[in-house]
């Protein structure tokens, strides 16, 4: 297979891209000063086991992988785009987020640091993403849900937008670009999570044509 494989995009009229590759490689390519938003959640180099990327490194290596992929997103994004960043720390690097911020000083302004309340109960009412951890000592830092990159996108407040997401995993960004009536691209090394990005977009076309005609 082609180190860089564009998915088919018919089934959303072409509004959509989604690419199979190294973000590293396809940003590059990408045409500078198009992008208006970027939503992304990368690895948090936990050792998590992920079929096309070793999410092992060292911390240094780790954020300088960071820093560069940020470069690409500097160099993508309009003047007035908005990134937005998901990324925690954990409890044997508690400051990486902190460490980050400042090494992204020379290519961003920090406008806003966003807490996003995963979960919240009131009496017997639960609502959110719960996942069972062990221990008690420290939060646990899942979920990447729909809603985030929406408000994102809503954040930034432009009509028909051009949404960047360069590990898009199951697509979750670019999908929340075609319900708010933007544009997306995903970027993702992994075959598989590209392909169920495209079969989530081809439902939420489907259900947006069904919609249309009630």
């Amino acid at each position: 297979m082609d180190p860089i494989v564009e998915a088919e995009v018919s089934q959303t009229a072409g509004r959509h891209h989604l690419y199979r590759g190294d973000c590293l490689t396809i940003m590059p390519a990408l045409e500078p000063a198009t992008v208006d938003v970027m939503v992304t959640s990368p690895p948090c180099n936990l050792d998590v086991s992920y079929r096309g990327y070793v999410d092992r490194r060292t911390e240094d290596d780790y954020l300088d992988w960071l820093v560069r992929i940020a470069g690409e997103v500097r160099r993508l994004m309009e003047p007035n785009g908005s990134f937005f960043l998901n990324l925690s720390g954990s409890s044997s690097g508690p400051w990486l987020p902190f460490e980050l911020i400042v090494r992204l000083r020379p290519l961003f302004v920090l406008q806003n640091y966003i807490t996003w309340i995963k979960s919240i109960t009131t009496r017997a009412d639960s609502v959110g993403h719960f996942k069972p951890i062990a221990g008690q000592r420290f939060l646990h830092h899942n979920s990447f849900p729909l809603n985030l990159p929406r408000w994102c996108s809503r954040l930034h407040g432009r009509e028909d937008a051009l949404v960047l997401d360069s590990f898009t995993g199951l697509g979750t960004t670019v999908l929340a670009a075609a319900l708010e009536g933007a544009r997306g691209i995903g970027i993702d090394v992994d075959p598989t999570y590209v392909a169920t990005a495209r079969a989530r977009l081809a439902a939420i076309k489907k259900t947006q044509q069904s919609l249309a005609y009630v």
